[in-house]
């Protein structure tokens, strides 16, 4: 896990009360900093609880992210029992790009305490510190192109696939430890069935001469996702906080993604014969997961097939889009975006979705949500990423 042998400063043990920080550092403080979720959520009828072994890979080793990045993990306890947690990381891409000396941290969960937040922040902040950084920002678990943001509005319903839950106190915790708004990125529901706007059906007829659209081939699945890739890339790569994508980082997630995408649900769009932009549809797992309890076994991957091959979610979420940057800011750009959102819609609609969520959307893309709100999209959660001078 790249953890670096650093042991927080002053904020290490506190007397009395105070949370006490222990590194995670072995496989039981692993398991520890994992399963901390199931007690702090335990009241909360929206959380949905993850899957074990899917957390477990995003901590180890394998997980291509470390390759780039130095990340370091601690669990709070108070009288003995384990009460928040966070994590800390600096990523080597992210600072060749930007130059500016940003540290992160993440993971963050805690008690409804100020005091426990401010130690895990603080210790957070002073390995950062000491690794060089002059500010902080998060929360990410653990990149930008992974879960981030953390919930400052939509409580009321579950968390969609790969898109994170909090309480309603993480915000103001967060802000009384000195944090500011640094941007707020959106997830934006929408029906699946939902009507044409004139400005849609207009523009698709125009593009039917020069845009074509093909779905993915499962054949050549590694040629299409090299493709996303290549697109996504550019299209995000003056986007706020952008870090590409490696090739392992997206082969990783192309594994995880290719026992879920069905190539209908898959649009890629050309230019005269070149790939031009992409959309990709996936079942809202956390739909079908909430009664596992995280676990797959001893029945859960039997229950988990029967409900995303045979009785299949209804809701859904299109968490990868993109239109090459050549062709933003233009009538082209918008062509493109539209085709692909309608051909998903047929092939989705039959397989029985009634709620697409589009997510996540920076607030400061006009263009994408003015055509995310042109066709009935409205926004439903606020996730915000914070940032501190150190």
């Amino acid at each position: 896990m790249n953890i670096r042998n650093q042991t927080p400063n002053k904020h290490g043990r506190l007397s009395g009360n105070s949370p006490q920080i222990i590194k995670v550092e072995d496989r039981r403080t692993r398991k520890t900093f994992i399963r901390l979720l199931w007690s702090l959520y335990k009241n909360d009828p929206m959380w949905v609880p993850p899957l074990l072994f899917e957390r477990r890979m995003h901590l180890s080793p394998k997980n291509p992210y470390f390759e780039h990045a130095a990340c370091c993990f601690w669990i709070a306890y108070r009288d003995k029992k384990p009460v928040g947690r966070i994590s800390a990381q600096i990523d080597r891409l992210y600072l060749d790009r930007y130059q500016d000396n940003t540290g992160f941290w993440g993971m963050l969960e805690a008690e409804d305490n100020i005091e426990t937040f401010q130690t895990l922040l603080n210790t957070a902040e002073n390995w950062l510190r000491g690794q060089g950084m002059a500010r902080a920002r998060g929360p990410f678990s653990l990149s930008i192109n992974q879960e981030c943001g953390v919930l400052v509005a939509g409580f009321n319903t579950p968390p969609s696939i790969m898109m994170g839950h909090a309480r309603p106190y993480y915000r103001s915790h967060i802000e009384q430890c000195g944090y500011r708004k640094a941007i707020d990125l959106l997830a934006y529901t929408i029906d699946g069935n939902f009507a044409h706007s004139a400005a849609m059906q207009m523009i698709i007829k125009r593009a039917k001469s020069r845009v074509q659209t093909r779905t993915l081939r499962k054949s050549r699945f590694q040629e299409d996702m090299n493709i996303i890739q290549s697109i996504f890339n550019d299209a995000w790569s003056e986007n706020w906080g952008f870090v590409p994508f490696t090739q392992k980082e997206f082969e990783h997630l192309g594994k995880d993604l290719k026992l879920l995408i069905d190539e209908k649900v898959v649009s890629i769009a050309e230019v005269n014969g070149a790939p031009a932009a992409f959309m990709v549809l996936l079942p809202n797992v956390n739909e079908v997961i909430r009664d596992f309890n995280g676990r797959l076994l001893p029945l859960g991957w039997l229950k988990l097939l029967w409900r995303l091959k045979v009785k299949y979610p209804e809701t859904a979420r299109i968490p990868l889009m993109g239109v090459l940057r050549k062709y933003q800011e233009s009538p082209l750009g918008a062509m493109l975006a539209y085709r692909v959102i309608a051909d998903l819609q047929e092939p989705s609609v039959k397989r029985g979705i009634k709620k697409v969520e589009l997510s996540w959307i920076l607030e400061d893309n006009i263009g994408m949500r003015n055509i995310i709100e042109d066709i009935g999209g409205s926004v439903y959660k606020t996730y915000r990423i914070y940032s501190k001078n150190l």
